[in-house]
């Protein structure tokens, strides 16, 4: 991802960090906030419209309906939120990429950027049921990666395809290494998920992959979704962005999953 792009999301995360603290905020306090032209909020405010992310109001911003208090977001409002964090984290999961892995990625906003930080002489075959991610990776233009789209049922929603046709597809791979998200991470209901679209793709891959990685934020641990994704049991390396708990720790480690914190 190019620098400006990556400014641009990391403004409009801030932006939305903002307006869930706050009902709302008008452009002159974005301005004194951010530091850049009130052109330039505008150009942010108009991009997070078109996105469902807020809804514009005369002289500033508001949530947008979608945006307030529902399970599933649509993965462009989901994008922007910690974004800096997903960044991080896909940063890491990219150091266990070796040349010549196949390699699955789940249709969520935390693995988007992951195809970035692939090594550029690295030759890498990636199985997704992403089109967001395959049109992320259309732009980076990384001429070593080799690219299998997933078929199935278009949820346009969370650019994804799902249903039986992805599944009965999955279990045509054994891919090297398969990276995933999650809506939360519990003690007792394990790994959930937001959407139930997403979620069979997501499990079948996890199966059939030979070393399986989470990659989550730590606002999703203590986190429940509404649909079981799976247990820990089918995971074998936890990546987050901070310390987790003593108590978290213990039980996720208990479980057989290595958990690997940014430093």
């Amino acid at each position: 991802m190019n620098d400006n792009r990556k400014k641009n999301k990391e403004r409009q995360a801030h932006i939305a960090r903002l307006l869930e603290k706050n009902e709302r905020i008008n452009v002159n306090q974005l301005f004194e906030i951010l530091q850049v032209s009130k052109e330039t909020i505008r150009r942010d405010l108009k991009e997070m419209e078109e996105a469902g992310i807020i809804q514009r109001v005369h002289g500033g911003a508001v949530l947008s309906e979608a945006s307030k208090g529902v399970k599933e977001y649509p993965l462009l409002t989901r994008e922007i939120r910690n974004y800096s964090e997903k960044i991080r984290l896909c940063q890491k999961a990219a150091e266990y990429i070796e040349d010549g892995d196949t390699i699955f990625i789940d249709n969520s906003s935390t693995t988007l950027n992951l195809v970035s930080y692939i090594p550029q002489d690295y030759r890498v075959t990636i199985i997704t049921n992403s089109i967001r991610l395959l049109v992320e990776a259309s732009i980076a233009d990384h001429p070593s990666l080799t690219f299998i789209c997933l078929g199935g049922l278009l949820k346009s929603k969370n650019y994804s395809l799902t249903g039986v046709m992805a599944v009965e597809q999955i279990h045509n791979f054994r891919p090297n290494k398969a990276f995933v998200s999650c809506h939360g991470i519990s003690m007792t209901d394990g790994i959930t998920d937001g959407s139930i679209y997403e979620v069979d793709a997501k499990r079948e891959m996890l199966k059939q992959a030979k070393k399986t990685f989470l990659l989550a934020d730590s606002s999703k641990i203590g986190k429940t979704g509404v649909v079981v994704l799976s247990q820990f049991d089918f995971i074998d390396c936890l990546i987050t962005d901070e310390t987790v708990s003593e108590e978290y720790r213990h039980f996720i480690e208990s479980q057989g999953t290595e958990i690997v914190t940014l430093q």
